[in-house]
């Protein structure tokens, strides 16, 4: 198995997967193919849609279809790309039960020469007794471990499932026992009932416990996820491969996607999307369909969405934009906004992944944006990799110049020319949200000088900012502390934090950056 990361962002990324037929760029969305029963002709999907891969049920294949001399799974679909196969657990979940083992499911998904095929694992369910949980768990472990003699010599990938549903510790426990198994693919199985029930804050915590539990340089599967609105959420929790069939089932009660949820064909006055479908119709050319074609332009249409928003996806990677796009789409939905605040507490695991510089500037909208790996970063380094210059026994905070880099304000400079004098044993830093303490020193340097930020801030970025300086303040062993503000919220909120603070003393003026604020600095220097 061959998995080359190319670009990455949060924990998302941009990756090659080499199978035995073919390479398959991720994160990548599988359309669920039923053998049986196919709306829309897989053959089109690679074509038509850019689907490279797609994704059936290697048990519904052997129910009907296992008769057939030399049956193969490309060739029953006619589908030239690379496929994977399920191995029947999905029925399981629903029906309770299959009537196939272990080796034979495996042996037959051999047979038919999938790319990437699953053993027979148990799903976990929701609402479920913790004991049935731990049984999934174990019982998932045991036949992947069966499962191990069976695939060693096949040429296909193999998917080890993480089971444990709701529960954090039986998902990280599945993760890490399943993880030191030759798998090539790990996949987070029984979301589906979490996402029907827009438990999103729960998938994030499912999610982001198995990600941090298998090896980085597995491919993550994230069973059943197939709106569009979740994808941008999910890549950046380090989701390669998706699969569903909603694309379908949605088209089949008249439910048309968009990255911003679904919208009934009924309430339909216009057509946002620009794919084929929609630029060839309008709203009543498709009610007025007969139900079998409707449904199969809503499907085109609902693919179309999604793909479309997995290159967007990819493009927000390469220009390490993806925690904007993740905003976003988070306002969708109430639950979607509530999973941004929870993916938000997993900020350190999100900057420890990515990248630096990607060539411009950062953008701070509210305080949903003060996860990113920017600000996490810019804390981190202040807090371990900068202490205080030898010799500067009195630290200096300046309210946040007017422009950037701070610097080199003109009205800065004017006030440090007066006082250059006093500076002997000074160390000079602003006060400036998000970042907190911005040092002058480093405050050319990325991002504290290359980022733009809406205003008026609101109370949490205030109080974020706020919390910051004080964890420098009192990390530091300055002997003396001047605070030179103006009347911003900020500066007001950070003078009523700093009063009790022994040492420093607070220089309060609407006019900071003038000949009498230089005057009155000189005399408590």
């Amino acid at each position: 198995m061959s998995f080359e990361v190319r670009d990455k962002d949060l924990l998302g990324r941009i990756g090659r997967l080499q199978t035995k037929s073919g390479v398959v760029e991720t994160p990548a969305f599988m359309p669920v193919i039923n053998p049986v029963l196919q709306t829309l002709a897989p053959k089109r999907m690679k074509r038509e849609f850019g689907c490279d891969i797609v994704i059936t049920n290697s048990y519904i294949i052997k129910n009907h279809f296992e008769d057939i001399p030399d049956l193969k799974v490309h060739t029953l679909l006619d589908y030239d790309g690379v496929v994977m196969t399920d191995s029947g657990a999905y029925q399981i979940l629903v029906y309770g039960g299959v009537e196939v083992t272990q080796p034979e499911i495996v042996n037959f998904q051999k047979r038919i020469e999938s790319d990437i095929s699953v053993i027979l694992d148990i799903p976990t369910g929701w609402d479920v007794p913790r004991e049935t949980v731990e049984y999934t768990v174990e019982e998932t472990l045991r036949r992947a471990e069966a499962a191990l003699p069976l695939i060693e010599d096949s040429p296909s990938l193999w998917v080890g499932p993480v089971q444990g549903g709701k529960h954090l510790d039986l998902v990280a426990d599945s993760a890490r026992r399943i993880s030191v198994m030759p798998f090539d693919v790990h996949a987070l199985g029984s979301p589906t009932e979490v996402m029907e029930r827009y438990m999103y804050p729960v998938l994030v915590d499912m999610t982001m416990t198995a990600k941090l539990n298998v090896p980085v340089e597995r491919p993550l599967h994230l069973f059943g996820a197939g709106h569009p609105m979740v994808f941008a959420m999910s890549v950046a929790m380090g989701c390669d491969l998706f699969d569903s069939a909603a694309y379908i089932l949605y088209a089949k009660d008249d439910r048309y996607m968009t990255n911003r949820g679904t919208v009934l064909l009924k309430n339909l006055q216009y057509l946002p999307c620009s794919c084929p479908v929609c630029r060839s119709s309008i709203p009543q050319d498709i009610k007025d369909l007969p139900r079998g074609e409707r449904e199969l332009k809503i499907a085109e249409h609902n693919l179309h969405v999604t793909m479309t928003e997995m290159e967007t996806i990819k493009q927000a990677i390469v220009e390490g934009d993806l925690w904007d796009l993740v905003e976003a789409r988070a306002k969708a939905h109430p639950q979607m906004t509530a999973a941004l605040k929870r993916l938000s507490e997993y900020s350190k695991h999100m900057e420890e992944a990515s990248p630096g510089f990607k060539g411009h500037g950062a953008f701070y909208y509210d305080y949903h944006s003060l996860a990113k790996p920017q600000i996490t970063r810019h804390h981190e380094q202040v807090k371990v990799n900068y202490g205080k210059p030898d010799g500067k026994n009195t630290l200096i905070l300046f309210t946040t110049p007017p422009t950037r880099p701070f610097g080199t304000y003109p009205g800065f400079l004017t006030v440090k020319e007066q006082i250059e004098d006093k500076l002997d044993d000074a160390h000079i830093c602003f006060i400036a949200a998000p970042y907190g303490v911005v040092p002058e020193l480093l405050s050319e340097t990325y991002p504290l000088s290359q980022f733009e930020m809406t205003e008026p801030l609101d109370h949490e970025t205030i109080e974020f900012t706020v919390e910051k300086i004080l964890d420098y303040i009192n990390s530091t062993s300055h002997e003396k502390i001047l605070m030179v503000g103006g009347d911003s919220p900020l500066d007001m909120k950070i003078m009523e934090a700093t009063r009790q603070i022994e040492g420093l003393k607070a220089l309060q003026s609407e006019s900071v950056w003038s000949e009498k604020t230089a005057n009155k600095l000189r005399s408590l220097l």
